[in-house]
Parts: C-alpha cells; sequence; structure tokens
C-alpha cells in the first residue's frame, strides 16, 4: 500500500510543483501541505485531474497548534484539515492548510464539495476559522449565545457565560459564568506496576471471584 501512495505523491509532486509545502507518507497515509491561498485551485484539480478524482470531502477538522509539542511549535497557530477520497481509484488524501492570524481565514470549498457545508460551520463554531464565501457560516454544535470557541486550547473550561432562565423576564438569559475556574488535571498513567503486583498476590493467594 505504501509503495502505491508514494507513487500517488510523485504525481501530486509533479502536478502542484511549488504550491506544495510539503508531501509525504507515513503508515499509508498521503497527507499534503499547501499555502491557504491556493487551497481552491489545488481541490478543484484534486477533484477532477483523472490522476486523482477525488470526488468526496470525507470531513473537515481543524487543529489548535499553542502549545503543542510542550510549547515548542513555531509555526502558525492553526490548520484546516480536508480528508478527501476517490471512489474511482479508491484511494485517500489527507490535505493540511496552515493559518494564522485573527480571526484565522480561509476560502470555502463548498462550491468544490457541497458535502463540506456542515463540516465547515462545525470548523467555525468550535475553532473560530471563517470560510471565507460559505453560503450559511453560523454555529452549528453551540447555541446561538454562545462566547468563544471551545476546541481552542485557551478556552476556559467553564466557558465564558451562563444560560438560565428568568423567571421575571420570562424568558432564557446569559450571565457570566458563576462557578470558580476549574484547571483540568492530564491524566497521570504510573508504570510502578503496582496493579499487576496485586493481581500476581491474588493469584497466589487463591483469590477468585469469579
Amino acid at each position: 500500500m505504501s509503495d502505491y501512495y508514494n507513487k500517488l505523491a510523485e504525481r501530486v509532486r509533479e502536478r502542484f510543483g511549488d504550491r506544495i509545502s510539503d508531501c509525504h507518507v507515513q503508515y499509508s497515509q498521503l497527507t499534503v501541505i499547501i499555502d491557504k491561498d491556493c487551497v481552491l485551485s489545488v481541490c478543484e484539480a484534486l477533484r477532477d485531474d483523472d490522476d486523482f478524482l477525488f470526488s468526496e470531502c470525507m470531513d473537515v477538522c481543524g487543529v489548535d497548534y499553542l502549545e503543542y509539542g510542550d510549547g515548542e511549535w513555531e509555526g502558525p497557530r492553526f490548520a484546516v484539515v480536508y480528508h478527501l477520497l476517490s471512489v474511482e481509484h479508491n484511494h485517500r488524501l489527507r490535505l493540511k492548510v496552515f493559518l494564522d492570524g485573527e480571526p484565522p481565514i480561509i476560502d470555502s470549498v463548498t462550491s468544490i464539495w457541497s458535502s463540506v457545508d456542515w463540516f465547515e460551520r462545525e470548523t467555525f463554531d468550535l475553532f473560530g476559522i471563517i470560510f471565507d464565501a460559505h453560503p450559511d457560516l453560523r454555529r452549528i454544535l453551540t447555541d446561538y449565545g454562545f462566547v468563544g470557541h471551545p476546541f481552542r486550547k485557551d478556552f476556559p473550561l467553564i466557558g465564558h457565560v451562563e444560560m438560565r432562565y428568568d423567571e421575571e423576564q420570562q424568558r432564557v438569559i446569559y450571565q457570566p459564568v458563576s462557578i470558580e475556574p476549574r484547571i483540568n488535571q492530564p491524566r497521570i498513567i504510573r508504570d510502578d506496576h503496582r496493579y499487576v503486583d496485586r493481581v500476581s498476590e491474588d493469584s497466589e493467594g487463591g483469590n477468585t471471584n469469579a
């Protein structure tokens, strides 16, 4: 499988040249990184060229690289990742575009794959990435009064506002959160085999609870 994708990677390099900043195969997965200014032209060619025929965009997602790699990341903070499928050739491609700025902005590819409509809305909702020329770019998972974008690394766990029903106004209102900020503790996986030792002791002592 890797041989096939290595050959596909060569065809991608020949077709797009300097519009590609990286093109590599890892674990039988072809990843192509391009500049955001050429996303429309590259995506259209990936869909229409006979060598590729990526007729379907299976998913669009965002990535926040804030504090990535213990804070050593020096590239753009955000990326948009497209997962493409060719039904004709039965091959896949992961297309990645790095973004910076606030808000991060990239052209919508809904004119190329209509299926990405809700994917781009979800990425906008969770990461705050703007898809320029999207026909209906609004929140899709959070409610209309939500403040911020919850998949950003600097989004507080308690959020910014809370919602409740006000008896006097007889409607739902939003107000600043009324609970103390919470810090999420990282999961610690211990490597001292304490649980393995306990299981061994129980087995030697004839402790069977079956």
